[in-house]
């Protein structure tokens, strides 16, 4: 393939490019658009384009997508779900009900919901040229100019939303040899699901997948998303992980769930997900890291879809604030907006993911929720869902009017 002659490259100027339409960017261009900001917003992938995931969205995301203005209807499998199924390593199986009042849990595909996300994006005024990937950039002083397929761009600033193998994050120096995440995730769709799990989630804490946990998600129409994630240990093998797979389906409660009949559909497919935002560097000069390009993803659950929207609009409210001239204020108020909202929750999901190691901390978890009534397993579901930050009790700064009582998203 011959590189494109300069005649052949189109010569553009924003105030901020966006590398990466998935929810971190999109989630940064509706924010940066809406706040009268020219964007751009690059990604390799023409949409829609699928992306391997679990296809929850948890209390956290859903309040972002609410924030964002993204409408439900607009994405055809789209599902509410009212109740959880938690089984914890002794089998005791305890249902959660989600409040009546809001969305608190749902569950979207990937290739609909971040095409959904990208036609907000362009709704509101963003350049998305998708198809395009990312192929450099050089650092000018007082702008950068971004280099991708038959595009020049000369910008203010860069949000880097390009995924756990940032390919912006390698250009300015911050590549991690041989990093591979903490979580591998393992996933499959299925139909003709005639038990419970066409209309319940159900999260299964298998011993030996411990802290990890497998998961059956609902979709319409009698089809799930059905997989497992567990914390990488150096010792899972990919070819151990499809073997594993095979034998999880067929355990009893599985097979109970998701009724005679079931099939699979495809085939199975695995990621990695980064669950470091402790660590992360998430500056660089005018370029700002979001979603997992941030390592910006629930350590004790490997969620990252909520982290991802929430540290893409964190961004551009940073950029906003901080004007075209004072790069350095974007970046100290990107990276404090990030550990309040972010820190001491990944710090707190860390020390309960050890409990969760350990067979008797899921089922001792487990056991206090089944004993503690409706109102308990309600607000335990929203505490698992993050309806609230998971450390807000310790952080009483985040504390605001109604924390804990008030409805779910879009009510």
């Amino acid at each position: 393939m011959t590189s494109p002659t300069p005649q052949e490259i189109s010569y553009l100027t924003a105030d901020i490019v966006v590398v990466g339409g998935g929810p971190a960017g999109s989630a940064a261009a509706i924010e940066l658009s809406r706040a009268g900001r020219s964007v751009i917003v690059l990604d390799k992938a023409k949409f829609p384009r699928n992306k391997c995931c679990g296809d929850g969205l948890t209390t956290l995301a859903l309040r972002e997508l609410d924030t964002l203005g993204l409408d439900p209807g607009a994405i055809t499998d789209w599902f509410d779900v009212n109740a959880a199924t938690v089984r914890s390593p002794s089998g005791r199986q305890v249902k959660l009900p989600m409040p009546p009042d809001g969305r608190y849990v749902a569950v979207a595909p990937r290739l609909q919901l971040d095409d959904a996300l990208l036609q907000l994006a362009r709704k509101e005024g963003a350049d998305v040229r998708d198809g395009h990937g990312f192929t450099g950039l050089s650092d000018h002083g007082d702008h950068i100019v971004v280099d991708a397929d038959g595009l020049c761009i000369s910008t203010r600033y860069v949000i880097a939303a390009d995924g756990m193998w940032s390919a912006v994050r390698k250009a300015v120096g911050l590549r991690e040899p041989g990093y591979l995440g903490e979580w591998h995730g393992f996933r499959q769709y299925g139909h003709n699901v005639t038990g419970p799990a066409k209309d319940q989630l159900f999260v299964w804490f298998e011993p030996d997948l411990l802290p990890g946990y497998a998961w059956s998600f609902p979709l319409p129409g009698g089809r799930v998303n059905i997989g497992f994630g567990v914390l990488r240990d150096g010792e899972r093998r990919v070819q151990d992980m499809k073997q594993q797979w095979a034998d999880l389906l067929q355990r009893p409660h599985l097979v109970e769930a998701l009724g005679t009949g079931f099939e699979l559909e495809d085939r199975h497919a695995a990621w990695p997900i980064p669950a470091r935002i402790d660590q992360a560097t998430l500056t660089s000069g005018r370029v700002l890291l979001a979603g997992d390009a941030a390592m910006a993803t629930d350590v004790m659950t490997g969620e990252g879809i909520g982290q991802a929207l929430l540290s893409g609009r964190l961004a551009a409210k940073a950029i906003v604030a901080a004007g075209a001239l004072q790069p350095k204020y974007a970046a100290d108020s990107y990276k404090a907006d990030v550990r309040h909202h972010l820190l001491a929750d990944h710090k707190m999901s860390a020390l309960l993911g050890r409990v969760l190691t350990k067979s008797w901390g899921a089922r001792g978890s487990i056991r206090v929720v089944d004993a503690s009534g409706g109102w308990g397993k309600r607000n335990f579901a929203r505490w698992m869902f993050e309806d609230e930050p998971r450390a807000i009790m310790l952080t009483p700064r985040r504390w605001h009017r109604g924390f804990l009582s008030r409805s779910g998203a879009y009510a």
